[in-house]
């Protein structure tokens, strides 16, 4: 059979994927749970339902909560997590995950942050590439995290470190200064913006926190000079289309605004976010894409490129990549 002839779902399939915005806690794959305590869990929880729509984001919050803190209670737990999850991306050719660990857990379960960062890169199998964030809502900026994060720079296997949480909360100015020390020490900045909040939370993630790595920023689109912002500054949207149907950001699949974004210029990943809320997978999202968005085989090609685009590996391994790529498609066709 010629790459001509691939189905829709064996094109997907055959693509060398990426993951560029993933929760870990949010991932905890919910069969672990099933397993480890069969008489807690439901076996197919209402919220695990495609069609289920959270009503708002702390309902959201409560449910992944819930779920995902009586698992991750020490650095072993989150590696047979990881391992779970990591076998899942493998299953699906997705060759790169970034993921990143709730940072004020380190208090709550009194683990070293570096201790939960190796027990996590330690899960990744052969042929799967794995960059550990941490991330903090902006009440934890100068809450009782704080000291720990104003040691982060100097974490060494820190891959780097995002905001996240509720979004309308304001962001405290001495974050900027967090976020620069970051960047300073190697570490890639992160910011949750344009889900819950408009598009003026867009810009200050990129003017004041100066980050290239927007987590979701769709809302970016409600206001066309910060959509020209992002694509002239080389700013990355890290969108979960799934998670936004899911989350009411959009009212449907067919709504979603990445192909706008995507020809004003601002390059698009796609990733999961949080699969436990959304029994979603990488796959689902680039079929989701197709069927929904009508997005052709190139079209999907390219967010399978913009996710290499920012991975952090060499450039041999990115040029392999994008070559595979260009062979699939190629093979294809372009349409």
């Amino acid at each position: 059979m010629s790459a001509a002839d691939l189905s829709l779902s064996d094109f997907i399939q055959a693509l060398p994927k990426t993951e560029t915005h993933l929760h870990v806690e949010g991932a905890l794959p919910y069969e672990l749970l099933t397993g480890w305590q069969p008489e807690r869990w439901e076996k197919n929880p209402p919220f695990r339902a495609r069609s289920y729509r959270y009503a708002t984001f702390p309902d959201f919050e409560k449910i992944l909560l819930d779920h995902a803190l009586p698992w991750f209670t020490s650095a072993e737990k989150y590696h047979e997590a990881a391992k779970a999850i990591f076998a899942k991306h493998v299953a699906q050719n997705v060759r790169y995950v970034e993921t990143s660990f709730h940072l004020p857990v380190v208090g709550f379960i009194q683990v070293p942050g570096p201790e939960i960062i190796r027990a996590i890169k330690s899960a990744a199998p052969a042929g799967l590439e794995v960059r550990v964030f941490t991330g903090m809502a902006r009440s934890d900026i100068n809450g009782p995290a704080r000291p720990t994060i104003n040691e982060l720079h100097n974490w060494e296997e820190l891959a780097g470190i995002d905001l996240h949480g509720l979004e309308t909360l304001p962001t405290p100015p001495e974050t900027a200064e967090i976020w620069a020390r970051a960047r300073a020490a190697g570490k890639v900045t992160k910011c949750h913006a344009g889900e819950f909040d408009g598009p003026a939370k867009v810009r200050e993630a990129i003017e004041l926190l100066g980050v290239k790595r927007v987590q979701h920023g769709v809302r970016a689109v409600e206001d066309p000079a910060v959509v020209k912002l992002a694509a002239e500054r080389g700013v990355t949207f890290d969108v979960c289309p799934l998670s936004n149907v899911g989350l009411r950001v959009v009212p449907a699949l067919r709504e979603h605004p990445i192909r706008r974004l995507m020809k004003a210029g601002v390059r698009c990943t796609v990733s999961t976010d949080d699969p436990l809320n959304f029994a979603n997978t990488v796959n689902d999202e680039y079929t989701a894409l197709a069927l929904d968005l009508n997005f052709t085989r190139a079209e999907l090609a390219q967010v399978a490129r913009n996710g290499w685009a920012v991975a952090d590996v060499p450039e041999t391994v990115r040029n392999a990549m994008l070559a595979e790529i260009d062979a699939l498609c190629h093979g294809a066709g372009r349409s």
